[in-house]
């Protein structure tokens, strides 16, 4: 079903443009070359780059970001490759945990380790429920003009002036070496806002609006949203850090926006007005292609599951709910089979109920949202029935603002429950809902599983995108989902102050003072990666997955949730993979792994020796012939940043991905980073096989290493039949190159005695 108004609200323009003067035009006299260069993408971009060529970067960052989903595998990574102190900010943060653990790790063994490791090192530390991890790097480490590299994917800083990159964690140990992000340059994307948004339209709505128009197209994959134009100046920088922060979710690389008076302020407010400047294109820009955003025409929005791109207006929903509903259903019995997802039933008498409501994290939790939705829920009451809303303020500064300024009064008087600052709702933590409930979450995604449903046990509920001010207005109704547009509130703005007090008591601020000699305190289930071996001079993979999905997330090649706890021992954490999936995919790996440990051994296992037959001297090739688990899927990575969607594969013993495309680029680096060869196939061809088929490339080191990109493969199918297929690994740079020669990025590092 289409969104009816989409192209009255957004615009796309797919060729060119000039920006003159701030306003676009499709001609200019300067040659589109020269004119790139003014654009705020490339000021920043270019005075980041150590490689002295434009088209290709070599970036160094100003800060590092990591939450406790992250940090510990990245710090193991780094002192596996020779790390000896932090040299720029790395800020580690606890927001991720799942405050009660299942089995693995103690949540509070991984902050001690992260305490331990910010003063041995020279970090910055931030104990658990101070500050979600993009908030504090929003408070205390962004500025006009840096760049900061996260190992989340929703690393976001453009609104103020700092580009955000969200890669997994090899991307951040690169940094902690001294080492650097290599990208070709990205193409650049005007993002022109005109209009004011109408009372009861939030950020949400705007970024739920620009995810639909841009999402399955690919129209700003990969590349960097700048946003410029009148409109700018009629949001508050609530409203815009709210918006950019879900630029995450078009798939684009970063973004980055014109800052002002507004942006100034909000750094005299922080107690930083030095980290001001202010950022706009020059008299004349130009740019890859152009988004027009018309915020005055924008409509109170709903993403349904399961994606934030599978959106309409709430009108439009409300009006088609049975309907809209109905091909949820279908999408859940397609993906979940046996488990029957309702949520038909919740549309009834020209209604439609939801059961619960979350306004929560880097998107949702933001002081402007959370006192819009107290001025809705003023003297109102969410009801004593199968509703119930809860509050998840940002950081422990917002809380005190809210508190201080009466708003978190009114919540708790109209039957909100409020909530420490944790990411737990946007990862499957915190208020799972109940089975075959609707959950209307101003959160970042909507994903299967995101909310914590457990399929395999007969479990799954839906997750629904909304503004905080839409489920503030619900929440009001009782649950009936209602537009915020659609009912009467009084609501003046107030200004944020910010009170650092309670980092200045909490957080640890060590960058600069390394204590070498400090001991990292290891908790029982904290864990050295395991040995992994360089490429070999043939590769033979058995597939253990395939998946035929549109699109893979990150989060469905490694669940999140409760899986944490895991985190920081890659084995246990590995024996999730893909469990919500394709539930036999450990257990076909493991088999496979079995067998090549064997062959590593000196053993000649009968399975490889059988197989190997069909391309040649079977022991010939068994002297040098790596033999891995392989995961095919038509378009894989779109999601988190975590690296142990790519890290538990390894650990598997996976060696290569197949797939049509990459959703992200993050992921494709996460493969690279851990050895893994990052296949692609072209758009035109079939790929028929199935799991327990071998695909073999002869000559993979030597025609890796010569620079080919192009490797003539083989497929052994079940029935013993033959089959030629071409295999495609592009664009890789040198550094990527010799990674994944060296079998992943801890042997580059050792073997180039960083």
């Amino acid at each position: 079903m289409f969104l009816k108004g989409l192209k009255l609200m957004i615009t796309l323009e797919n060729k060119g443009v000039y920006l003159v003067d701030g306003k676009p035009t499709e001609a200019c006299s300067v040659r589109p070359e020269e004119a790139k260069k003014g654009t705020i993408a490339y000021q920043i971009l270019s005075s980041h780059n150590t490689s002295g060529n434009d088209a290709a970067l070599k970036i160094r960052f100003d800060a590092l970001v990591s939450h406790d989903i992250t940090y510990v595998g990245i710090i193991q990574t780094a002192r596996a490759s020779g790390l000896t102190e932090f040299p720029l900010p790395y800020a580690l943060t606890n927001c991720h945990n799942s405050l009660c653990a299942v089995g693995g790790t103690i949540n509070e063994d991984d902050h001690v380790f992260g305490l331990s490791a910010a003063r041995k090192y020279g970090g910055i530390y931030v104990p658990a429920n101070q500050s979600v991890i993009h908030s504090f790097a929003r408070e205390e480490l962004s500025g006009c003009g840096k760049m900061i590299l996260g190992s989340d994917s929703h690393t976001r800083y453009g609104a103020l002036g700092t580009m955000g990159v969200g890669e997994g964690g090899p991307e951040l140990v690169k940094q902690l070496l001294k080492n650097t992000y290599d990208i070709a340059y990205p193409a650049v994307v005007l993002v022109y806002l005109t209009g004011r948004p109408r009372r009861g339209v939030g950020p949400h709505d705007v970024a739920i609006a620009l995810t639909k128009a841009v999402f399955a197209n690919g129209f700003v994959k990969n590349k960097v949203l700048e946003f410029t134009g009148p409109g700018v100046a009629s949001l508050p920088v609530d409203f815009r850090n709210g918006i950019d922060v879900m630029t995450t979710e078009t798939t684009c690389l970063s973004s980055i926006w014109e800052t002002d008076d507004v942006v100034k302020t909000h750094y005299a407010v922080h107690g930083r007005p030095d980290d001001y400047k202010k950022l706009a294109p020059e008299k004349v820009a130009y740019y890859d292609s152009m988004i027009t955003i018309e915020l005055d025409k924008i409509e109170p929005m709903i993403a349904l599951p399961f994606h934030p791109s599978n959106a309409y207006t709430i009108h439009e929903f409300t009006e088609n709910a049975a309907d809209i509903l109905a091909d949820v259903e279908k999408t859940a019995a397609e993906k979940f089979g046996k488990v029957k997802l309702d949520l038909v039933s919740k549309a009834h008498d020209g209604k439609v109920f939801a059961d619960q409501g979350i306004i929560a994290g880097c998107s949702g939790g933001l002081f402007d949202n959370i006192c819009e939705a107290s001025a809705i829920l003023k003297d109102k009451s969410t009801g004593n029935g199968y509703f119930n809303l809860s509050v998840y303020p940002t950081s422990v500064p917002v809380s005190l603002a809210l508190t201080r300024g009466g708003f978190t009064e009114s919540l708790l008087e109209a039957g909100a429950v409020i909530k420490p600052s944790f990411c737990g709702p946007c990862f499957g933590a915190g208020d799972v809902p109940a089975n075959n409930g609707l959950s209307l979450r101003h959160t970042t995604r909507n994903f299967p599983n995101r909310e914590g449903s457990k399929p395999g046990e007969g479990q799954l509920a839906g997750v629904a995108l909304m503004d905080s001010r839409s489920i503030a207005a619900t929440a009001a109704n009782g649950g009936v989902i209602t537009a915020a547009t659609d009912v009467d509130y009084d609501f003046e703005p107030v200004p944020y102050t910010f009170d650092k007090t309670v980092y200045e008591h909490r957080v640890y601020y060590g960058f600069g003072k390394p204590m070498k000699d400090e001991k990292l305190i290891m908790g029982p289930n904290i864990t050295d990666w395991p040995k992994m071996y360089p490429l070999a001079g043939n590769l033979l993979v058995k597939l253990a997955a395939v998946i035929r999905d549109d699109v893979t997330t990150t989060d469905e090649l490694i669940p999140s949730g409760e899986t944490s706890s895991y985190r920081s021992n890659p084995l246990r954490l590995a024996e999730f993979a893909l469990s919500r999936r394709e539930p036999m995919y450990v257990s076909r790996s493991k088999e496979v792994d079995t067998t090549e440990r064997a062959r590593i051994a000196g053993e000649k296992p009968e399975e490889l020796a059988h197989v190997l037959a069909a391309f040649g001297n079977a022991d010939e090739l068994m002297k040098n012939t790596q033999f891995g688990s392989c995961v095919f899927a038509n378009k894989p990575g779109d999601g988190s940043a975590r690296e142990q969607a790519a890290s538990c594969q390894k650990v598997l013993g996976g060696f290569a991905n197949i797939c049509y495309e990459f959703a992200t680029k993050r992921y494709r680096s996460n493969c690279i980073n851990w050895g893994i060869l990052p296949f692609t196939i072209d758009k035109t061809e079939t790929f028929p096989y199935e799991n327990g088929d071998y695909v073999f490339v002869p000559d993979i080191r030597e025609k890796l290493a010569a620079g080919c990109e192009e490797f003539a493969a083989k497929v052994l199918d079940k029935s013993g039949k033959l089959h030629d297929i071409t295999l495609y690994v592009k664009g890789l740079t040198d550094d990527e190159k010799e990674i994944i020669l060296d079998g992943c990025l801890i042997n580059y590092y050792a073997s180039h005695k960083v």
